[in-house]
């Protein structure tokens, strides 16, 4: 009786942040506009006010979120320069690439030309900002933190390109993914999840509440072992022991030699009596499915979804 109770309240739950995360991706009334000479004017999401005489056609995007954005709105032909770490899709490769972070390559930003440089918040400093609006470059700066975010991000740089419609779209498919898989997932009994961020080789780090890794397991009607932690976080081996996870999903690459990330997992000493390591529940997500602010969030949701279903399948044929 225990067990249905709490289950029907992780259901309960799971649906009310469904229901505010749509509230907070649908279609508010307007912060940027494309008026009738053509101009466009958007709200960057540091609060910061950005108009262009006519929708951009030469951009550089220095986070792999932003890269990825412009692509999804049909706008990936307008990238002049890319950061360092912009790598989907693959015709991004294509594009040059630029030195960002604390040591952002400022006069290669100016000589690629652009109108518009989108940016995270994460390194750029403000001199390097003033840097380049002196030379007439517009920032735009993005910050999806969460889901809601994403969908602001896109219609950001969807009304930046001139591809609002196109912008809406992609948010709404997203959408219409999420409550699917929502609908879906409370057939399932649900479980525990670690998302593991950076592997034992590098120190443990975890997404804990307030990253779209921790949405995506309310979603599904998963608890996220540390949920009771704020953000990106660094914990320990002897947490993860201790919370003892139904399933582990982590975010390293392979590269094709030695053991895979999930292999590397399962051979850990001291995690043998791990639930999920004892069931072989590893899901190894190495193209940013889940780890990044961009659409295919939902794409990483359904991947999860996917993969636990059928370890709950398995089990119940056991």
């Amino acid at each position: 009786m225990k067990q249905n109770q709490t289950r029907i309240l992780s259901l309960l739950l799971a649906a009310a942040m469904l229901l505010t995360l749509l509230a907070a991706c649908a279609k508010t009334p307007a912060s940027e506009a494309q008026t009738a000479d053509h101009s466009v004017t958007v709200t960057d999401m540091m609060g910061r006010t950005v108009t262009l005489d006519a929708p951009a056609t030469r951009v550089v995007a220095l986070s792999a979120a932003d890269c990825e954005v412009l692509f999804a709105v049909g706008a990936g032909d307008t990238l002049v320069g890319r950061g360092e770490y912009c790598d989907y899709p693959a015709e991004v490769l294509d594009v040059p690439s630029v030195q960002s972070g604390y040591e952002t390559d400022i006069e290669g930003i100016i000589a690629l030309a652009p109108q518009v440089l989108l940016m995270s918040t994460m390194a750029q400093t403000e001199e390097q900002v003033q840097q380049l609006e002196d030379a007439g470059i517009r920032v735009v700066v993005s910050d999806a933190q969460d889901i809601a975010g994403v969908c602001q991000s896109v219609r950001m740089i969807g009304a930046l390109m001139g591809k609002e419609t196109e912008a809406e779209q992609v948010v709404a498919d997203m959408q219409g993914s999420l409550d699917e898989l929502r609908r879906q997932a409370s057939e399932l009994p649900g479980g525990t999840v670690y998302f593991e961020v950076s592997p034992l080789q590098w120190g443990l780090w975890a997404a804990g509440k307030g990253t779209f890794m921790n949405e995506v397991a309310e979603l599904l009607g998963l608890e996220n072992i540390f949920a009771d932690v704020d953000g990106w976080a660094e914990v320990s081996e002897e947490q993860v022991i201790e919370r003892n996870p139904d399933y582990i999903v982590t975010i390293s690459m392979y590269f094709g030699e030695g053991p895979t990330p999930e292999e590397e997992i399962l051979s850990r000493t001291g995690w043998e009596n791990i639930t999920a390591v004892q069931n072989g529940a590893v899901l190894d997500m190495p193209n940013n499915e889940l780890s990044r602010p961009v659409p295919r969030i939902a794409d990483g949701a359904r991947m999860l979804f996917e993969f636990v279903r059928d370890r709950q399948a398995a089990d119940d044929a056991a």
